[in-house]
């Protein structure tokens, strides 16, 4: 695990600009650690990508969909930092780490928007005039990145049709299932790698998402697991959760998805919650790649 010392540079909120002096870190401290770009956001951020181990098992780690979920690539930095910690990994094993697939939202959730962009205004109107973007959790156009994936798309966007300016700051599917660039490169990659198992991290109430109705029994024995070994209970997604994420897809493509929903509270969680939401994480993403052979 991560020694005090490091935990201590986490609590702070991750911010873009925090995630790519750390993402330098970490690639000066291992060599052998591959940081890929997955796309570029809206914005044109990149969105970097780790790569660690080599194999056909593959284990997918994806943090902060939500922009006001920032938190959770603050765990998968520690995840990604304890990893290469622990030398080279079991052979047949490929780490792949996303730990912050919406680095737009993250940037308005934690600062507001910027004047000088052309999409200022419009996301003020978005966010009904006010300044305060701290509970957003789209992209910068203003659609939720959960809730841009094929499955469950149409019934979901009869629900959600979206505001005057074709957006909102949460729940809104966007024009059409993969329009933002940010899910579109997500796919792109899963579609790619096929992963053994996909975790995906959102924030909070300690529950555990997968379809359930939809998995196979390999899936079922894998959700048992992380919740032995996190303490969350798994539960089906209900009301707006139900619709169009990254697991409905994955679990109808055929592959092992968990949703993860870290730590209790109110988000955004706190970022001095993070040491111990991810003591009682860290297990079960070491695991991931074992959790296949169920």
């Amino acid at each position: 695990m991560l020694a005090s010392a490091d935990l201590d540079t986490f609590i702070a909120p991750l911010t873009y600009p925090a995630l790519e002096t750390e993402t330098r870190r970490l690639a000066a401290a291992c060599p052998s650690l591959r940081v890929c770009t997955l796309g570029y956001s809206v914005c044109g951020r990149r969105i970097p990508y780790y790569i660690y181990g080599r194999g056909r098992r593959v284990a997918l780690y994806v943090a902060a969909h939500h922009a006001s979920e920032w938190l959770t690539g603050t765990l998968l930095l520690a995840f990604a930092r304890d990893l290469i910690g622990q030398g080279t990994p079991e052979s047949g094993v490929c780490y792949v780490i996303v730990p912050m697939l919406n680095p737009d939202g993250v940037e308005l959730a934690l600062g507001g928007p910027d004047p000088r962009h052309p999409l200022c205004a419009r996301q003020l109107r978005m966010n009904g005039g006010s300044a305060d973007f701290s509970h957003w959790q789209a992209n910068a156009r203003g659609v939720d990145l959960n809730h841009n994936y094929s499955v469950g798309f149409s019934a979901y966007a009869r629900l959600h049709p979206g505001g005057e300016e074709g957006g909102a700051p949460t729940l809104w599917p966007g024009p059409y299932p993969e329009s933002e660039p940010e899910t579109a490169a997500l796919v792109g990659l899963i579609r790619l790698l096929r992963p053994s198992i996909i975790l995906t991290l959102h924030t909070q109430g300690e529950e555990i998402y997968y379809s359930r109705a939809e998995a196979t029994p390999s899936m079922h024995r894998m959700a048992a697991e992380l919740e032995r070994l996190t303490g969350y209970v798994a539960a089906d997604a209900t009301g707006t959760a139900a619709y169009g994420g990254l697991t409905e897809w994955a679990v109808r493509c055929g592959l092992p998805c968990f949703t993860l929903e870290c730590g209790k509270g109110q988000n955004p969680l706190p970022p001095a919650s993070a040491p111990d939401v991810y003591a009682r994480l860290a297990p079960a993403l070491f695991a991931a790649p074992a959790l296949s052979y169920l």
